[in-house]
């Protein structure tokens, strides 16, 4: 990579006219200076990318250092499968690299948290003061090594990197398996924009072979073992340009194969173990140019050896009858996890067969029809609107136990879904009539509502601050949005970029903020566009309010929405009340409320109010508007935000 720069460099001096009289001068080393920073970053960065370790690293490096000597110098190291030892006698020379004895050669990236030693060394860096926090990019353990913890996507060298750490296993281990949170979380950063470089995992998806070329794959190859249908699920989802997998003991280069709605390939990659007897390649070198800087033609180039996609299943018109069939238009439908995750994910409790429809039982109706892949039950609504839990009624469970305000138990035994077991609630169930925000109470403002989804639902305000003032309300009774599930979570995400895209378009930019009250009822999570100009004095004014109410912020910073609830709800309190609020860039300021601290509910309206120059609506009960206005309001927004809405 240097040496291609440098030659470019000359030529570029070349070109230039640069000539010998400049040689020594102070214009010629700055644009040298110059030149070599643009080339710099030009130029693509170099990846090893290694199999299962397997705590040989004194091996590993010896032959880092050979491949770098000769094709280097190279910017990182990415491990898939096992990292550590299989046995205590090769503990002493991995040791000495964590130590500090030994030193890492170069950046090295691992997600293979298993084997002797793990729980010790992995223990001891969780606790480190310089790990805490939210960090997708890595823990550290030693200079120059990082454990890829959990799940994540963070960019390395330009690269958008995403990973799974641990394998598919039934365990109760701390380290070495991962959990349906971090599959969850995944399937969330698939929504975010941008293609994903290279996607690691240290199971194999299963099926990978489907459609590649005999002639190239390992002998006794199977997916008996290192394989994972949840693997298959990710990857076809994701769609990574570059897929790199350990744990089967061989490797195998497939030819890339096509995507589902996407317009490039993707190229998996099989590493073999330090060491194999085999000798098969442990260590492999790429170069790739991160798909944020290439062309549409670039990105969307097919080589010649290119296959269909290995995970689109070829039983479509093989089934005959009714249920079959839909089975197999499901796996055609590579949006369906959406929908009815029961083919892909274990839920609790048995269903009713199919997903029910959150948009019918709570509206009576839904727009997608006969095309909706949930379960349009006229008696489930019934049941719904008599306070039934919507969790127990679709999975015949619900999470939050205690925590839910709705009822657990049928109202009508017998009388419909007769295999549901009842369930004792001790929530207050009139509640949800009572409420505002419930889309079963009759108290509820419909005509303000904008868009439905399936665990969220968005409204204009009553009394809002501007123009376009909407909120994001859990469409099931929760004191608010910090205690909601991994996949209503990933709807809340859809629909903040959702509407981040819309104001975008306008030259605005989006504030979301929300006071978490500990006897709170219905969440509302408020969302106030703002002109671009005033963003920069936003977390000012914050700050400037909570100083003179004689409290500091608390801070989170991350370029990504997910990451940064995730830390918030990791930080909450839940003996406390709370405000938080998400700033334009990523900054979250939050501040945990005591008992007996006065603190303004409309805190955040009123700060948004000044930072507006609109003090006289800080009290929404100023700013209210007719029905028919509220009608228009509606209505326009709608016509707007159509082409933005995710549902």
């Amino acid at each position: 990579m240097r040496d291609n720069a440098h030659s470019l460099l000359s030529r570029c001096e070349t070109k230039l006219g640069f000539c010998s009289c400049y040689s020594a001068s102070p214009v010629r080393d700055i644009l040298r200076v110059t030149l070599w920073s643009l080339l710099s970053r030009m130029a693509s960065p170099r990846i090893l990318l290694c199999g299962d370790v397997l705590g040989r690293l004194n091996q590993l490096f010896k032959r880092v250092a050979s491949v770098n000597k000769s094709a280097g110098p190279f910017d990182a190291l990415l491990c898939v499968g096992q990292f550590f030892p299989n046995i205590p006698e090769q503990l002493e020379e991995f040791s000495d690299y964590i130590e500090g004895r030994s030193q890492v050669p170069l950046p090295t990236y691992f997600i293979g948290d298993y084997g002797v030693g793990a729980v010790k060394f992995l223990s001891a860096a969780a606790k480190d003061p310089a790990n805490q926090g939210f960090k997708m990019d890595g823990l550290i353990i030693c200079e120059n090594l990082y454990w890829l913890k959990g799940s994540g996507r963070f960019t390395l060298h330009g690269l958008s990197v995403a990973y799974l750490s641990g394998r598919d296993l039934v365990s109760g281990q701390q380290f070495g398996t991962y959990s349906q949170d971090d599959v969850d979380a995944l399937w969330a950063l698939a929504e975010e924009h941008g293609i994903v470089d290279l996607f690691l995992t240290n199971e194999w998806p299963t099926g990978v072979t489907n459609g590649a070329a005999t002639s190239d794959l390992p002998m006794g190859i199977s997916d008996a073992s290192g394989s994972s249908s949840t693997i298959s699920e990710l990857v076809a989802e994701i769609k990574p340009r570059y897929h790199v997998a350990g744990t089967k003991g061989i490797f195998y280069a497939r030819e890339p194969y096509a995507n589902v709605e996407a317009v490039h390939v993707t190229r998996f990659l099989g590493l073999a173990p330090v060491g194999n007897k085999d000798k098969q390649k442990f260590l492999h070198a790429i170069s790739p140019t991160p798909a944020s800087t290439m062309s549409a033609s670039e990105i969307s180039t097919k080589p010649p050896n290119t296959t269909p996609s290995p995970f689109i299943s070829t039983e479509k018109a093989a089934n005959k009858d009714g249920a079959s069939k839909r089975t197999s238009d499901t796996a055609f439908d590579p949006q369906y996890w959406r929908y009815d995750v029961s083919t892909k994910r274990p839920r609790h409790g048995d269903g009713i067969g199919s997903k029910l429809c959150f948009k019918f039982l709570s509206s009576g109706n839904c727009a997608r029809g006969d095309k909706c892949h949930f379960q349009h039950d006229g008696d489930a609504r019934e049941q719904y609107m008599r306070g039934v839990c919507f969790d127990f009624l679709n999975k015949g469970k619900c999470e939050r136990g205690p925590d839910c305000n709705f009822k657990h138990s049928l109202q009508e035994e017998g009388s419909s879904f007769p295999n549901k077991r009842s369930v004792s609630g001790n929530a207050n169930t009139d509640r949800p009539r009572e409420c505002w925000f419930c889309l079963s109470s009759p108290n509820v403002e419909s005509h303000l509502i904008t868009s439905i989804g399936e665990y969220y639902y968005c409204a204009l305000a009553k009394g809002p601050l501007v123009e376009d003032h909407v909120l994001i309300i859990p469409i099931e009774h929760m004191a608010n949005t910090l205690i909601c599930s991994a996949e209503s979570e990933r709807e809340l995400i859809r629909f903040q970029n959702s509407l981040k895209s819309y104001f975008k378009s306008q030259e605005k930019e989006v504030v979301f903020f929300e006071w978490v009250f500990k006897r709170g009822t219905h969440a509302n999570l408020q969302v106030i566009p703002i002109p671009s100009s005033r963003v920069s004095a936003a977390q000012n004014i914050f700050n400037l309010a909570a100083q003179r109410l004689g409290f500091k912020f608390l801070e989170i910073k991350s370029d990504n929405g997910l990451e940064g609830r995730k830390l918030l709800q990791m930080q909450f309190d839940r003996k406390c009340s709370l405000f938080y609020v998400e700033l334009p860039g990523g900054t979250i300021l939050h501040h945990p409320v005591e008992e007996n601290e006065k603190f303004p509910v409309q805190f955040g309206r009123e700060v948004l109010a000044g930072l507006l120059n609109k003090a006289n609506k800080a009290d929404w009960r100023n700013c209210k508007l007719s029905k028919e206005e509220e009608e228009e309001m509606v209505h326009n927004f709608k016509n707007q935000f159509k082409a933005y809405d995710p549902n």
